[in-house]
């Protein structure tokens, strides 16, 4: 973050400006340097300053309490402006095939669509925010593209629930899932950021369960490498204004709780035995800390026989698809178009 932090606009007039912002192109390699503490102003497009001060509302590497619960809150506001509001229905529901309750929502629309599949969303927000109320914008993005009913769930959330806490919980919903007459095959798993950790580990636990694979994986921005390895951590940083290394070392604390293993495939999937996965969809921007967790992960699936396809989106940030931008809608149109080819 900035050295002099400026005061920080309300979330929802950052966002407008961020919806508005043009985006030059800042692919320029000499803007490229090491900057723990992230993006700086001298870096940013106006597009990208308005991003930051979005997630300087919404985010802290404090895990303190207070701090906690406000972050969570200002998620659940964020999911409220920016959620689609127009064809789509909701329904809650709570699982309880586990070690705890899940709550979870089916996000539906409401015009004719394919009922025989369905995605099971992961949403992000580095495994320490992230309720309903935020899973439903890209949820509500994730059925309008695919034309799937798609489950979002609120998976436990650390410092209070460490590993493997959140992947009990998606076990627990697979379960429900074919409780509810749903075969593998039948469903799609999608995640971001954290999600797309989660989404992996889901899929690497099944098959370490020799239990079948989902239909497929849709990726956004995962975080594949706990250990922080890539070198899109140190040269992408001036351009990322939404994570710094700050901030993924606190919630990976928070995530990891007493495991420092950051490298084991249980934490960091890019280190997994990826062999026998579904076909995936990866998608990335370019101005992004997590860039070569994205990038590493594509080439490893490709060298153990993992079909995958890794899209690059020019000067977009982490999990840009949340906002209501072109990039984004040619994303979600491009999950469209992999649903129908892998169905």
């Amino acid at each position: 973050m900035d050295n002099e932090t400026p005061k920080t606009p309300r979330p929802a007039e950052a966002l407008k400006k961020a919806a508005r912002a043009a985006a030059p192109n800042h692919r320029d390699p000499t803007r490229l340097r090491r900057a723990r503490r992230g993006a700086s102003a001298d870096t940013l497009t106006p597009m990208m300053k308005a991003i930051k001060a979005v997630h300087s509302a919404t985010s802290s590497t404090s895990l303190a309490p207070e701090d906690l619960a406000r972050q969570r809150a200002a998620q659940e506001l964020f999911g409220r402006m920016v959620s689609p509001a127009v064809g789509l229905r909701t329904e809650s529901l709570t699982v309880r095939h586990g070690p705890a309750p899940v709550p979870a929502e089916w996000v539906s629309q409401e015009a004719g669509h394919d009922r025989r599949h369905v995605v099971l969303y992961c949403h992000g927000g580095g495994y320490t925010c992230g309720q309903l109320g935020y899973a439903r914008v890209l949820a509500g993005k994730l059925a309008l593209s695919t034309g799937c009913d798609v489950l979002s769930f609120e998976y436990r959330l650390a410092p209070e629930h460490p590993y493997p806490a959140a992947l009990q919980d998606a076990l627990s919903v697979w379960d429900y899932m074919a409780y509810m007459g749903y075969g593998a095959r039948d469903i799609l798993v999608a995640g971001d950021s954290a999600g797309g950790n989660l989404a992996l580990e889901l899929a690497l636990k099944l098959k370490e369960q020799g239990r079948r694979q989902p239909r497929a994986l849709i990726l956004m921005s995962p975080w594949t490498d706990l250990t922080a390895s890539g070198e899109s951590y140190t040269q992408r940083a001036g351009l990322d204004p939404m994570l710094t290394m700050d901030y993924v070392e606190s919630v990976r604390a928070a995530f990891c709780g007493p495991r420092t293993d950051f490298d084991a495939p249980a934490l960091s999937p890019l280190f997994a035995d990826l062999r026998g996965l579904p076909p995936t969809l990866i998608q990335v921007g370019t101005n992004e800390i997590l860039y070569s967790d994205s990038e590493r992960l594509h080439g490893a699936m490709q060298a153990q026989n993992v079909f995958s396809t890794l899209e690059v989106y020019p000067d977009c940030w982490h999990v840009f698809q949340q906002l209501p931008t072109r990039h984004a809608a040619q994303a979600m149109d491009s999950v469209g178009r992999f649903v129908q080819r892998v169905l």
